[in-house]
């Protein structure tokens, strides 16, 4: 039982372990890369292009997290003048927008990565095909889906409000404040 508790927390936080790895990575080739210059005259010519990929990847996952997390700027301060069921009917019918808008751009670049790239095309000096390098496309907009929809089941139909970290955090400091005060 145990196990599975901790597989499913490891399923519901892969995007975030995957962006720990991928920045630990490249800060670290990168560092590597300076060094070696630094003190060897000498880089790894594979060095920038790799850190570079794994830069694009760690952004394309640290947009899930931002899904998940309900963290991604959007137009809300006109959302406060609405009573609270048309807020959420408001933000749900956005979320479906943007939920459409990224599940045709997961068509478009799914059919790109596996319909349409030259599958000759390889990096410059790594040599890998190009395709496993932009496979994150369909993959990040397919994942930022899924989390814009359980975070719209949850507010829906959970009634769980899923406040974004900032406006957790202001919540909790007029806490602290009140409890100052009082």
């Amino acid at each position: 039982m145990a196990a599975g508790r901790i597989f499913l927390k490891f399923i519901s936080n892969i995007e975030e372990y995957l962006c720990e790895a991928l920045l630990a990575f490249f800060v670290v080739l990168l560092f590597v890369q300076i060094l070696l210059r630094q003190f060897f005259e000498y880089s790894l010519p594979w060095g920038e292009e790799l850190a570079t990929y794994l830069f694009v990847w760690f952004a394309y996952l640290g947009a899930c997290v931002a899904a998940k997390m309900s963290a991604h700027n959007r137009v809300a301060f006109h959302f406060k003048f609405f009573p609270p069921i048309v807020k959420k009917v408001s933000e749900a019918f956005a979320d479906l927008l943007w939920v459409g808008f990224n599940l045709y751009f997961a068509f478009l670049s799914y059919d790109f990565v596996f319909n349409r790239m030259n599958l000759f095309w390889k990096s410059q000096t790594i040599g890998l095909p190009m395709k496993y390098f932009y496979m994150i496309l369909p993959i990040a907009f397919v994942l930022m889906s899924i989390r814009i929809l359980w975070n719209n089941y949850l507010s829906l139909f959970k009634g769980v409000e899923i406040l974004d970290p900032e406006a957790e955090e202001l919540e909790n400091l007029k806490r602290a404040a009140a409890a100052a005060n009082a």
